[in-house]
C-alpha cells in the first residue's frame, strides 16, 4: 500500500493494479534489446514484408479511419495490421541489434 497525506491525514491507498497489454507480452517473448540472434536469422528476419496487397489495404483503411467512415469490423482489421506490424517491428529491431552486434 501506498501511504497518502490528504489535508494533512495518511491515508493507506492501494495502487491500482497494472494491466499488462500486449507489447508488454510480446516485449517479454521477443526480448528486442537482447541480441542473440545468428547472423542468418537476423538476415531472413529483416526481409519480412507485408505483400503489396496488404499495403494497399492498410491504405484503403487508414484513409476511411481519417475519413471517420471505418466501420466497426474495418476497424479490427485495422487492429490486426498494426499489431501484426509493431510485432514486425520487434523482431526486426532486434535482428537489427543482434548484426549490429556481429559487426
Amino acid at each position: 500500500m501506498m501511504p497518502v497525506a490528504v489535508l494533512g491525514i495518511i491515508l493507506n491507498m492501494k495502487s491500482p493494479p497494472r494491466v499488462v497489454t500486449e507489447v508488454d507480452i510480446l516485449n517479454d517473448l521477443v526480448a528486442p534489446d537482447e541480441p542473440d540472434l545468428s547472423p542468418e536469422s537476423a538476415r531472413a528476419i529483416l526481409e519480412l514484408r507485408f505483400r503489396q496487397r496488404a499495403i494497399d489495404r492498410m491504405s484503403e483503411l487508414a484513409e476511411k479511419n481519417r475519413q471517420g467512415i471505418l466501420t466497426d469490423a474495418e476497424r479490427n482489421e485495422l487492429d490486426r495490421y498494426l499489431r501484426v506490424g509493431n510485432f514486425l517491428n520487434l523482431l526486426q529491431g532486434k535482428a537489427r541489434k543482434s548484426l549490429s552486434k556481429v559487426s
